[in-house]
């Protein structure tokens, strides 16, 4: 008797990816049980990983196009995205704090590029599946994005390092606003991390990849 193996793919950054910190090693690794490993293993699903590291939202739409016309074979297409269009170019911010900086990707601009990957990928006959964020630890983020930078000026350009936590909170908020307009499911990977006791134990040195813990948390939820 034929099987069939239901095929999903997905879009995203380092996160989707796998990515981790070896601290042993002092470098960032491919996690080999990362979530979207793990997740497609139990329910015996086909998974292609589209994700790569540093990719942006809009970086993510021109991947997503060049593959649009494979979409149909996937049920599912999970988009994973916000980290990184939420980031700022910290040397910049450095060297001049009091010049208005913007993000990589504004947040009207992330938003509008997020619903154009869902009609696509709706429109290709896939279902899209959008994944929360997974939160930051702010002070962890901050030490580390500052290292070899004027600290002092990145810190009078933010006002406070909790800001870069409601920043980043900002974009998940967008995305759930996305979801319930357009009818798209959503996975809430965030609060399951927030309803750790210590959340920061799920997360790299750097405060904003999921480390092993983090990944597992990931799937257990997503399954």
């Amino acid at each position: 008797m034929e099987v069939f193996i239901m095929a999903i793919c997905i879009f995203g950054d380092s996160v989707a990816k796998g990515i981790i910190y070896d601290e042993v090693r002092n470098k960032y690794v491919r996690f080999k049980d990362c979530f979207a490993d793990v997740y497609a293993k139990k329910n015996d699903l086909d998974l292609t990983n589209y994700a790569r590291f540093g990719c942006t939202a809009a970086k993510g739409a021109e991947l997503l196009n060049r593959h649009k016309d494979k979409l149909h074979l996937f049920s599912h297409t999970v988009l994973e995205f916000g980290g990184n269009d939420c980031d700022h170019d910290w040397p910049a911010i450095s060297e001049s704090p009091e010049n208005r900086h913007s993000p990589k990707v504004p947040l009207q601009q992330f938003e509008e590029t997020y619903l154009k990957m869902i009609d696509i990928i709706k429109s290709a006959g896939s279902i899209p599946v959008v994944l929360s964020l997974p939160p930051l630890d702010p002070e962890r983020f901050f030490n580390w994005v500052t290292t070899g930078l004027n600290r002092e000026n990145i810190l009078s350009f933010l006002g406070d390092v909790d800001l870069i936590y409601r920043w980043h909170e900002s974009y998940n908020t967008a995305l759930k606003k996305l979801a319930n307009l357009h009818s798209v499911c959503l996975i809430d990977i965030r609060s399951a991390f927030l309803n750790e006791s210590n959340y920061a134990d799920f997360l790299c040195r750097d405060g904003m990849h999921p480390n092993e813990k983090g990944h597992a948390l990931i799937s257990r939820c997503m399954i």
